[in-house]
């Protein structure tokens, strides 16, 4: 007897019909190496739960490539943050610690649902959610540090920086707190003391990547995580 597959999932079933046969039954060597010697990826990617960002598709890896975090946003919580049953952290520790992956990448992405409830946050319009407020709050550090100073301005009479941003200027640009929210979880990565001693001895190497859902393309940051510049021509 077959069991009952509603009709919502019977695409998915059909898609690991269609991986069985590819990865079992046609060329099984690479699962069968992977089910007997364990994983050694050497990325770690923390991408968002966005169904339109799946980062196996996107980078068209295989089984073994990449260990994969999702959460909302793509956040990385610190290392100090109260709390010590955290999935995110747990999932970092283990692919730094014991999988000692070579590269940590964050992917973020446009028009996150994340971040626009951050800026409803922002706006002193907190989602009406048990969690989704809190957590997305952890990108506020990096939204400060990066895109007040973006979108700051110069007082016309004294010339002196304002640091004030309104709300409507914020969810104009909201590719730039994506993007600021990816640079913040770059530098929590380094509140991680055996990420920073890893970093720092050469051995890890930490990466920030932003996708257009728009048309597809995909900016990374530079050597120093200063900006964003575009990866494909």
């Amino acid at each position: 007897m077959q069991a009952f597959i509603h009709p919502t999932l019977t695409k998915l079933f059909d898609g690991i019909k269609n991986f069985q046969q590819r990865a079992y039954e046609l060329d099984s060597t690479a699962m069968k190496d992977l089910a007997e010697h364990g994983q050694q990826p050497k990325v770690l990617l923390i991408a968002c739960s966005d169904s339109r960002v799946d980062p196996a598709i996107l980078t068209n890896a295989g089984p073994g490539d990449i260990f994969v975090l999702r959460n909302v946003a793509n956040l990385v919580p610190t290392y100090l943050m109260e709390g010590k049953h955290d999935g995110a952290r747990s999932a970092i520790e283990y692919a730094v610690r014991d999988l000692e992956v070579e590269h940590i990448v964050i992917l973020g992405h446009a028009r996150c649902g994340g971040i626009k409830a951050l800026l409803k946050t922002l706006s002193g319009q907190k989602p009406q959610r048990d969690f989704i407020g809190d957590w997305v709050s952890i990108a506020l550090d990096g939204c400060y540090r990066y895109v007040i100073d973006q979108l700051a301005g110069s007082n016309e009479d004294s010339g002196e920086l304002v640091r004030e941003v309104d709300m409507e200027s914020l969810c104009d640009h909201q590719h730039l707190v994506e993007r600021a929210a990816i640079r913040g979880s770059l530098d929590n990565l380094l509140t991680y003391p055996w990420i920073k001693e890893r970093v720092d001895a050469g051995k890890l190497n930490l990466h920030g990547w932003w996708f257009d859902l728009e048309n597809g393309d995909l900016w990374a940051t530079d050597a120093d995580n200063s900006a964003f510049l575009p990866v494909i021509d």
